[in-house]
């Protein structure tokens, strides 16, 4: 297959796009691709400064290549889980993360070591509050939220931003479609604005394209990224509801964009409007963000009780 726009040897067949290009031109056809969803979603402005949560996959060290090409302010946040899983999953990660900015003078980098900085693991966390069965998917997500967050206001940052691709929104959407979550849906989007001080502007500037987009970026621009999923990611749902996309658009190609671009049409339209209606956010005394209950906010009162136990048990 040749090329559309100079007919050289196709790397790539995009047949939701009708679209087959060579390496060079669909590197130059991904960056322009990006700056137009940045600038159709009014993500950010090159003035202002990004954040962007790297954790050594394909899209999050993508996305942030991609940006430092554009010519964006953009710094990198890792956040060490101290998962190992068998494989030191945490270790090979970070490694990634590593190697990809020593390759790269002059990007800055922070890192977040959880078990240093909150007195825990991710798993060992899960573990003792037994939050979420056990599983550390749950005290995951709530501490990489928190960390995020802080980081990018500590740090003066304008908006945080994270590699989720169009296949991992299609299958948010799905999940919580199929469950009729109206709440996130109404929160689900390419841009969530920062509705509270103290809260960061979270942008997805891959959200539209495929994960084999994103992955063939990555393998042409020479990114050596992480392979393997997290260890605890096995029988998760967003997984099921991917493997279901997936045969969806085997048989009808662009299924997942059309589903996600007809949602987005849908909530400019006012479709969930209703459910946007702001939550009263009060400041947690401990950590100072802000958080939907009075007192101390999920995030303190889960890691109080972690580092109590963690306390306890080595008594």
């Amino acid at each position: 297959m040749k090329c559309r726009k100079c007919s050289a040897k196709a790397v790539i067949n995009m047949r939701q796009h009708k679209l087959a290009l060579c390496k060079e031109h669909y590197l130059e056809w991904f960056l322009a691709q990006t700056e137009r969803f940045i600038r159709k979603y009014r993500m950010f402005t090159p003035e202002e400064r990004v954040l962007v949560a790297v954790s050594g996959g394909k899209d999050s060290l993508a996305l942030w290549d991609v940006l430092v090409k554009l010519g964006y302010q953009a710094d990198g946040l890792y956040i060490g889980l101290g998962i190992d899983g068998g494989v030191g999953y945490s270790a090979q990660s970070y490694e990634k993360v590593r190697k990809f900015v020593e390759a790269r003078p002059g990007l800055h980098l922070e890192v977040v070591d959880v078990a240093s900085t909150y007195g825990a693991t991710i798993p060992t966390a899960a573990r003792v509050t037994r939050r979420g069965k056990g599983k550390p998917c749950s005290v995951c997500g709530l501490t990489k939220r928190h960390i995020m967050n802080r980081v990018a206001r500590d740090g003066g940052y304008d908006a945080l931003a994270t590699g989720h691709n169009l296949d991992d929104e299609a299958a948010v959407l799905f999940g919580n479609t199929l469950h009729w979550q109206v709440g996130y849906l109404a929160r689900q989007g390419p841009v969530l604005p920062a509705s509270h001080e103290g809260l960061a502007r979270k942008v997805k500037p891959f959200c539209r394209f495929y994960e084999r987009e994103t992955a063939a970026y990555a393998l042409l621009t020479g990114i050596d990224y992480i392979y393997e999923e997290c260890p605890y990611a096995a029988g998760a749902r967003s997984i099921y509801y991917k493997e279901v996309l997936n045969r969806l658009e085997a048989e009808r190609r662009g299924a997942k964009l059309q589903f996600y671009l007809g949602f987005l049409r849908a909530r400019e339209q006012g479709v969930f409007q209703s459910a946007q209606e702001q939550v009263q956010l009060n400041t947690c005394p401990t950590c100072g963000q802000p958080t939907a209950v009075e007192g101390q906010c999920a995030f303190c009162r889960t890691w109080d009780q972690v580092r109590e136990r963690v306390a306890a048990s080595s008594v």
